[in-house]
């Protein structure tokens, strides 16, 4: 059985009603839209992270940029 805790976050008029526009759009609950937004916010930093930490790695191996990426896996 999966227990989810309970947290309390303070958004301003504007995010709020942002909030609720997404919810509407989406047909889903303002809590499982904040959840998938927590959760893409978190994976884009992980990913940000571990691009750092190969960075100088990547680098030895002529990868500066995105796009010398894209045009190897191209």
């Amino acid at each position: 059985m999966c227990y989810m805790s309970v947290m309390t976050i303070r958004l301003d008029p504007k995010l709020r009603r942002l909030l609720g526009q997404a919810s509407r759009q989406t047909g889903l609950s303002r809590s499982d839209v904040v959840r998938d937004a927590l959760r893409r916010q978190l994976a884009i930093q992980r990913f940000d992270q571990l691009r750092q930490r190969i960075a100088p790695a990547a680098g030895r191996k002529g990868f500066i940029t995105d796009e010398d990426v894209f045009a190897r896996v191209s």
